[in-house]
């Protein structure tokens, strides 16, 4: 079943439909007052998080090599790896969480 991209003028939404009118459907039922303004069908099986909307372009250093630094040194352990971001970048608990996470879901 293929990946579609759903946008409205409130929402991005990533759903598995089985066409066109499938996926539009999803935004008729989770959002009946809102109409579609783009419907992409995504050419892989995929779907990407834009770093900058998580807020992980701020830094000068790159998150994503030190995240996945401190994923390797945690052997893949979450809540290690999480503290092991925030002591080598100084970074608050929850965008350390946010960099961890992100990370862990892109195949670190």
């Amino acid at each position: 079943m293929p990946l579609f991209e759903i946008e409205t003028s409130a929402h991005i939404i990533i759903s598995w439909a089985a066409d066109e009118q499938a996926a539009a459907a999803v935004v008729e039922d989770a959002y009946p007052g809102e109409k579609v303004v783009r419907l992409t069908r995504r050419p892989r099986d995929t779907w990407v998080i834009s770093k900058s909307a998580l807020g992980l372009m701020t830094s000068c250093n790159d998150p994503c090599h030190t995240a996945r630094e401190c994923l390797s040194k945690a052997s893949g352990d979450k809540v290690h790896a999480i503290r092991l971001y925030m002591h080598e970048t100084g970074d608050d608990l929850d965008r350390a969480r946010k960099v961890i996470e992100s990370n862990m879901v892109m195949g670190w």
